[in-house]
């Protein structure tokens, strides 16, 4: 294993508990919602590791992303309620994605939504390298990452056409807006734009036009807090279909 491996990995642990226990601190002391700090921290957790991954290089291997995924569910045990109750700063990081209406799935939700999400990305990454479509994968991410961190924000303080949504081990009805959702439509739009260059004229064009779509019903009827791994599947899926037409 490489040591520049362990040093990113390290470098990215530190910061994004850095980041959670700031934004906790928002809440605990300002009494920031917690629907914005969670998008803080959503939205960091895709930028750090690709900033990070450009600072401290190391040989990318299928191996090590399958570690690096295996550490990341095994990080989330430090927030069990025994180990959490006990320690102040633990507590406060928690505190910065814990929503109200969440309690008490919180834990349960994102763990197994981050789960979900690489048992989707793991075998997509190999359909992709079969098919020399690897350019391709960073389209649904930032489409989740950037589209799905603002719908939660844009929806709280903008919502006005709201619609209900199931949760997992629960019957209890979330809402979500139509306001919200349109920012994954509108960047799902940006996205494919951006990576023009990755397809074919026909191939582009029918990206613009259903992958957008298709996202935005991805994370319009996706459980309440598991709306990675359905955006994930759709949007690999969609990709898949599109360049093999």
């Amino acid at each position: 294993m490489e040591n520049l491996f362990l040093v990113n990995l390290a470098f990215k642990a530190f910061a994004l508990y850095l980041i959670q226990y700031c934004s906790g601190l928002l809440v605990e002391r300002k009494g920031v919602k917690v629907n914005y700090t969670r998008k803080i921290n959503h939205f960091c957790l895709f930028i750090v590791p690709i900033y990070l991954d450009k600072v401290f290089v190391f040989k990318q291997t299928f191996g090590l992303f399958i570690l690096g995924m295996a550490l990341v569910i095994v990080s989330l045990a430090i927030y069990i309620r025994p180990i959490r109750e006990r320690c102040s700063v633990i507590n406060t990081m928690f505190l910065s994605f814990d929503r109200p209406e969440d309690r008490p799935h919180t834990l349960a939700w994102l763990s197994t939504q981050i789960i979900a999400g690489f048992l989707v990305i793991i075998p997509m990454i190999m359909l992709y390298a079969h098919y020399e479509l690897l350019d391709l994968m960073f389209i649904p991410i930032l489409i989740n990452g950037i589209g799905d961190g603002l719908a939660e924000p844009v929806g709280v303080r903008f919502g006005r056409h709201r619609y209900s949504v199931h949760a997992l081990f629960t019957r209890k009805i979330y809402v979500r807006s139509l306001e919200g959702s349109a920012c994954v439509f509108i960047t799902g739009a940006a996205v494919i734009a951006i990576h023009y260059r990755a397809f074919t004229s026909f191939e582009f064009l029918l990206a613009l036009i259903f992958l957008p779509i298709l996202m935005t019903l991805a994370e319009a009827f996706s459980p309440h807090t598991w709306d990675t791994p359905f955006l994930f599947l759709v949007g690999y899926l969609a990709l898949l279909g599109i360049t093999r037409l």
